[in-house]
This record gives C-alpha cells, sequence and structure tokens, in this order.
C-alpha cells in the first residue's frame, strides 16, 4: 500500500506502508540506535513524535514482551529505510510489522531516511504527516503537517503519565542488564516521579536494592515527603519542560527538603529550572546510542544513550550548581549537582535501554548518597 510523508517545509516523500492504515502526525525526529527499536517505540519520551530511525534496517530481529519500556507504543508514527519481513531471533515472538499494525502505529518504509536525516539535520526537526492508501494529496498533507501544534509549550506528560501510584515488584540484580557494582546494604525506599518512566529504570533500581514506588507526574511534593523515602527519582518523560509548572515546584519543594534527589533526562530539565534555570530546544536533539559524553570530574568519556530535544542553558545556572558533564558533540550541558544539597542530574539515559552501560555507575553514586544523608 502506498505512503507518503509530509513536512511542513514542503517536502514530501512517497514509500509504503510499513505498520497500520491511516494517519499520524507528530514532530519529525531521528533516532541513531542500530539496535532497540522495541524500546525507542515503547519509550514514553516520543510521545507526539514520529522517528525515523537511520539504521538502513529494522525490524530484523523482530520483537519481544520482554523488550518493551511501557505498557504501549508511544511514538506518533515510524520511519524506517527497508523493514524486514522476517524475524531470525530466537526470542522473537513476531515480526516488527504485525506488531505496528497491532498497536495501530502508521509508518511509513521504502524512503530515503538519509536524505531524510541530512533534511532535519540542516534545518531542524519538523511537523509532519505520514498517511497510507490511495489517492494522496501531497500538498493537502503539508498543510496538515503545518496545522500540528508545536512541542514547544505543550505539556505532553499529562497523557503519558501514571493514572494512580503503584509499586514495582522486587527483581532479582541479574535478571536485566549488568550486575550491580554494588547493592544498597539496606532496602532502601525510592519514591519515582512518573514523567514518562521506562521499565528499565525502575529494573535497575530494584537491582541496585531500592523499593521503588511510582507516583503521577502532579503529585504534591509534600505528599511524597511525608512518605519518608530515602530518595526522590525524578524520570525521563516528552516535550517542553517548561508548561511543567507543577512539576518544577514540586522539584524546588524537594530540593528545599533536603531529600537526595537524581534526576534524568526530562526529570534533569525540570531539575534545571526548579534551582533557577532555564531551557532551550535544540536544532534537532540528541537521540541515540552512541552520545560521548565528559565527565567534567575525572576527565572520563561516556558513550550513552539518549533522547531529548532540549536542553538546560548553563548561563541560566546559579552560582549553587555547577555542571558536572558535557556533550562532546555540541558542548550541552549534561549534568548537574547542586553544591549543598544532596541532588544531582543528568541529560542522558543511564538505563541504557537501549544503549552501553557506561553510566551506570550513576544508579552506585545515587545509593551512596542515600546511605550517607539516610543511614
Amino acid at each position: 500500500m502506498e505512503a507518503i510523508l509530509a513536512l511542513e517545509d514542503g517536502t514530501w516523500y512517497c514509500g509504503v506502508a510499513a505498520g497500520a492504515e491511516g494517519e499520524a502526525s507528530g514532530e519529525v525526529v531521528f533516532n541513531t540506535s542500530m539496535t532497540g527499536y522495541q524500546e525507542v517505540l515503547t519509550d514514553p519520551s516520543y510521545a507526539g513524535q514520529i522517528v525515523t530511525m537511520t539504521c538502513p534496517q529494522i525490524g530484523n530481529y523482530g520483537v519481544s514482551p520482554n523488550d518493551v519500556e511501557s505498557r504501549a507504543p508511544h511514538v506518533a508514527g515510524f520511519i524506517v529505510r527497508e523493514e524486514s519481513p522476517v524475524a531470525s531471533n530466537w526470542r522473537a515472538e513476531g515480526t516488527l510489522g504485525d506488531y505496528l499494525v497491532a498497536h495501530t502505529i502508521v509508518a511509513i518504509a521504502d524512503i530515503d531516511t538519509r536524505a531524510l536525516t541530512r533534511l532535519l539535520r540542516s534545518s531542524g526537526v519538523m511537523r509532519g504527516v505520514i498517511a497510507t492508501g490511495k489517492g494522496l494529496e501531497p500538498e493537502a498533507l503539508v498543510n496538515r503537517a503545518k496545522s500540528i501544534p508545536r512541542m514547544e509549550g505543550s505539556d505532553l506528560v499529562r497523557g503519558v503519565t501514571s493514572k494512580k501510584a503503584f509499586d514495582w515488584p522486587q527483581q532479582d540484580p541479574g535478571e536485566f542488564g549488568v550486575i550491580p557494582r554494588q547493592r544498597a546494604t539496606r532496602r532502601l525506599k525510592i519514591a519515582a516521579y512518573d514523567f514518562g518512566i521506562k521499565w528499565n529504570i525502575m529494573r535497575r533500581l530494584s537491582a541496585y536494592g531500592c523499593d521503588v514506588r511510582v507516583y503521577p507526574a502532579a503529585t504534591p511534593a509534600e505528599e511524597i515527603l511525608a512518605t519518608r523515602p530515602d530518595g526522590v527519582f525524578l524520570s525521563n518523560g516528552p516535550g517542553d519542560p517548561a508548561p511543567l509548572t507543577y512539576a518544577v515546584e514540586n522539584a524546588r519543594a524537594l530540593v528545599g527538603a533536603n531529600v537526595p534527589v537524581f534526576g534524568i533526562c526530562l526529570g534533569h530539565q525540570i531539575l534545571g529550572l526548579a534551582m533557577g534555570g532555564r531551557t532551550f530546544k535544540l536544532k534537532f536533539g540528541h537521540r541515540g546510542a552512541n552520545h560521548p559524553v565528559k565527565k567534567l570530574e575525572t576527565g572520563a568519556i561516556e558513550i550513552t544513550s539518549q533522547n531529548h530535544g532540549f536542553a538546560v542553558d548553563p548561563a541560566s545556572l546559579p552560582e549553587d550548581v555547577e555542571v558536572t558533564h558535557l556533550n562532546l558533540y555540541d558542548g550541552t550541558v549534561e549534568g548537574l549537582r547542586h553544591k549543598t544539597r544532596p541532588v544531582f542530574s543528568v541529560q542522558y539515559h543511564p538505563e541504557a535501554s537501549p544503549g552501553p552501560h557506561d553510566a551506570d555507575y550513576l544508579f552506585s553514586d545515587f545509593i551512596k548518597l542515600m546511605e550517607e544523608i539516610r543511614g
């Protein structure tokens, strides 16, 4: 079946349908990961976005229920150069195409994803529409793309956060990912804000010896603090942090309460705002499993997994907040730490699903911080 991808700048590509029939709209972005497409599809941070995979063939190892990062896919649409018709993997329980159809994800294949990625890199991410079927009119689709609400100023978190608090089940340390370098000396109690949290984050916290209770994004800080957690985790999530005033106010209260706080991705940006900084939108964002980050304290280089379109402005940070990590591609802030409060954050995904495990030590740092403060 024919499919068309139309962008707001008037560019359009003709390909074939690779998923469900229909129409999808959102901000078109690209991800440079060579594997992990199922984790990408189910990452809530991609809500409102049509994801282009730069790797030329996607789907060759199929899909598995063990590789999902949330209850269902959250991408608005999916773009690939070639969708593998077969799944060659003993873990696979189906093909990528069947998975996309089952979850009503509209996708397009057989387009020049290299040209599309070059366009997004030079012009910046832009709004787009994927449509399938006969008699499609590219100009009409371009006009529809122009009418899509922009991501800036939109609160996408309320659409992905959990409806009520829940406890994450305790898991064996070696069941997922690498075995932790060091486990907590006692079971530590973590309150995790769900801005679009990935399951592997909770798996890692559990593996390190933590009992994790997950709370909806708008839960008042007072309610969290009343449970006397050993630490609070601020999760990843989609979109612009600036309109999330409720989250910023709660994070500010947590910083003032002197409770250990660890934030990643959107949680890092929320902490940046709560500590007095500002955020801005990147031209095309950082999305992939191969981004080099420098830890300023040691000079060590970490290869990291990333997925974000906004960043913290270092010039806006007050004197009591220091930058701890920098992105070696463009020099943007990748880590922050408060100088007098037990608060730190990183822009990337240390749970690395998908991705390398270079930054898994940050969970150990969180454990050490909680044990120092809480005993």
